[in-house]
C-alpha cells in the first residue's frame, strides 16, 4: 500500500512538473525591466521570453511581438530553447511511461520485473528531464544577477528574474523528487 501512494505522489509530482516545464518555456517573464535608481513612476514593463519580447504598459496595454528571425537570436537563446523543448517532449514521454508503469504494477504480477524496468525508465527520464530544464533556467538566472550587479552594463538595459525562472526552478525540484521517488522502487 505505501508502495502504491509512493507512485501515485511521484505521478502527480511528475505531472505537475510536467505542466510547469510547458509553461515555463511558454511564458514570456524570463527577463523583467529592473527599476532602479528612484524611478517611482513605472509606465512600461518589459518582458523577455524564449519566443518573444512583450511591453506592458500600465498593465492595461499588452503588447507582444515574436522574435523575427531564428537566425538573427544570440546561441545561447537558440540553445535555451532547444532544451526546453526537448525537456518538455522528454517530460511527457516520461510521464507516460509512469502513468502506464503504475497502471500495470497492480494488475500483473507475472511480469514484476519489465514493469520495474518501465518505472525505472521513468525515474531517470523525469531526472533527465529536470537537468535539461535546470540548465537554462540556472544558467539565465545566473547571467541576469551578474549583469545586474555589473556597473558597465547601462541602467535601462538590466533585468531582473521573472516569473518563468521561479516556475522552471520548481518544476525542475518536483521532477528530481518524482524521478527519485520512481529510482527507488
Amino acid at each position: 500500500m505505501a508502495c502504491c501512494m509512493l507512485q501515485i505522489t511521484g505521478l502527480i509530482f511528475g505531472g505537475v512538473g510536467m505542466v510547469g516545464t510547458l509553461a515555463a518555456t511558454a511564458m514570456p517573464q524570463w527577463r523583467v525591466s529592473a527599476y532602479i535608481d528612484g524611478n517611482i513612476v513605472v509606465f512600461e514593463t518589459i518582458w523577455e521570453g524564449l519566443w518573444m519580447d512583450c511591453i506592458s504598459q500600465l498593465g492595461i496595454r499588452l503588447q507582444c511581438k515574436f522574435y523575427d528571425s531564428i537566425l538573427a537570436l544570440p546561441p545561447p537563446l537558440e540553445a535555451f530553447r532547444a532544451l526546453m523543448c526537448i525537456a518538455v517532449v522528454l517530460s511527457i514521454l516520461s510521464f507516460l511511461m509512469a502513468i502506464v508503469g503504475v497502471k500495470y504494477t497492480h494488475k500483473t504480477k507475472e511480469d514484476p520485473q519489465g514493469i520495474s524496468i518501465f518505472i525505472l525508465a521513468a525515474g531517470v527520464a523525469f531526472l533527465l528531464t529536470s537537468i535539461l530544464v535546470l540548465i537554462p533556467v540556472s544558467w539565465t538566472g545566473g547571467s541576469i544577477i551578474r549583469d545586474f550587479y555589473d556597473p558597465k552594463v547601462p541602467v535601462p538595459l538590466k533585468r531582473e528574474l521573472g516569473a518563468a525562472l521561479y516556475v522552471g526552478w520548481v518544476s525542475a525540484g518536483l521532477l528530481v523528487t518524482a524521478g527519485a521517488m520512481y529510482c527507488s522502487f
